[in-house]
């Protein structure tokens, strides 16, 4: 690194998370470091990037790119699409476009052929196709010369309030890297959270406050999917129209009871996390109405239920074998009852406990997470957001909170990434 300076290039930048992580390694080892290179194609996440630095010129697309035109640098990083591998995602991995954004990684290693590298994914590479994807991410890594290390980072133990499991590959021509025994920080959401802020006023939240204290709602989701003492039902709060203690009974037998593998078996498919159930079979296992068929229609018109043919699972391949698994109800077999389901079908997905951490966030549900702010609930504010992934206090993210809140939910976090890239410094 001439003069002490690390140069380095920035791929799938996002908003400059892993790009943050690396300089405040840099700073923490006292090595001068510049950015050479930024590659994004993600309109809003091209304006975080500008707002902070705004004299830098932005590349796009990585494909198109040729690599003789990209400046000789020393670490190259990147968070590469994860979508591919991801278990929300249908899972393609190289079947899919994004899966191959990687090869684009080796092009450009392959031809300059830096002192390092730091990747970024997702925790289901590691098990994606049986393990082969990364081993052969990690084949192709070798094969350019590198001593490739990875491993699953849990950012709840590097002072980030958050459930966030990644993994993290790094390499050098020169050594192994340990990623191992990092420092143990941790944090509660308390630390993060905001005071004072308007609160949601809603006939959702009016309902479900007229139902629980505040204290009551930490920790809990809600959602009509399983039971546990951390769920709330929509008939729990009458969200669809009143219901009987009986009716309640019933709904929460069904949702345990369609759960169980003999109803798959009676109806000679495979398993299904929750199967429809016909009047007979409900019947067999609640025998206090004997009005059920009037209840069960009841609940139905409410919208509690839904009647429904079990779902077979239809499996489908590409011409890579790469499987795609989808499950479609089958006609030929009789409807059944079902509790309506979806998981943020509702305003609220889940209600934050200040004395724990968040979940895992993503993309797909961060706007319906919400904390408690006085006697009130609201969403997560967008500096809470950057907090929970370890942000800086003066980072610059002027963006709406729909695209705010999709950036935070595919960023990575930043003290993971500085005490992975403090090893990989010390080691080149």
């Amino acid at each position: 690194m001439a003069q002490n300076t690390l140069k380095f290039i920035d791929l799938f930048a996002g908003i400059g998370g892993i790009r943050k992580g690396l300089e405040l390694a840099a700073d923490a080892v006292g090595i001068k470091s510049e950015c050479v290179f930024t590659s994004e194609i993600k309109p809003y996440a091209l304006t975080v990037l500008k707002q902070n630095h705004p004299t830098e010129e932005i590349k796009g697309d990585i494909t198109r790119i040729n690599v003789d035109t990209i400046p000789d640098f020393d670490i190259l990083c990147a968070g590469f699409p994860c979508q591919a591998f991801s278990a929300a995602g249908n899972r393609k991995g190289f079947a899919d476009t994004r899966g191959t954004l990687f090869f684009d990684v080796e092009r450009i290693l392959s031809a300059k052929k830096p002192k390092g590298f730091i990747l970024e994914n997702v925790e289901g590479l590691v098990n994606h196709d049986g393990g082969k994807t990364l081993r052969t991410i990690l084949q192709h890594l070798e094969a350019i010369g590198y001593k490739v290390s990875h491993a699953i980072l849990n950012s709840r133990f590097f002072g980030v309030p958050q459930e966030r499991k990644r993994i993290y590959i790094v390499g050098t021509f020169k050594t192994h890297i340990n990623l191992a025994n990092f420092p143990v920080k941790e944090k509660n959401l308390e630390s993060i959270l905001e005071s004072g802020l308007p609160v949601l006023d809603s006939p959702f939240t009016r309902l479900l406050l007229s139902k629980y204290s505040i204290p009551e709602l930490y920790g809990k989701s809600i959602k009509d999917k399983r039971g546990g003492k951390n769920n709330i039902h929509s008939w729990d709060i009458d969200l669809k129209g009143e219901t009987t203690a009986e009716e309640k009974e019933l709904l929460n037998v069904i949702l345990t009871e369609r759960r169980k593998k003999i109803w798959a078996e009676a109806y000679n498919i495979d398993w299904m996390d929750g199967m429809p159930l016909t009047l007979e079979m409900i019947g067999s296992f609640y025998h206090k109405k004997d009005n059920l068929k009037n209840i069960l229609d009841s609940l139905v018109k409410k919208g509690y239920l839904v009647t429904e043919h079990p779902k077979r699972k239809i499996v489908t391949r590409d011409l890579l074998g790469n499987e795609t698994i989808e499950r479609k109800q089958d006609p030929t077999l009789p409807k059944g009852y079902n509790i309506v389901t979806g998981k943020l079908s509702f305003e609220i997905n889940k209600i934050l406990d200040p004395r724990g951490i968040a979940p895992t966030l993503v993309a797909m549900d961060m706007q319906k997470l919400v904390v408690a702010d006085g006697n009130g609930l609201r969403r997560l504010t967008l500096k809470e957001g950057l907090r929970l992934f370890g942000y800086p206090e003066d980072y610059k993210f002027n963006v709406t909170e729909k695209n705010g809140f999709d950036l935070l939910g595919n960023t990575v976090v930043v003290p993971v990434i500085k005490a992975v890239c403090e090893r990989l410094l010390k080691s080149i």
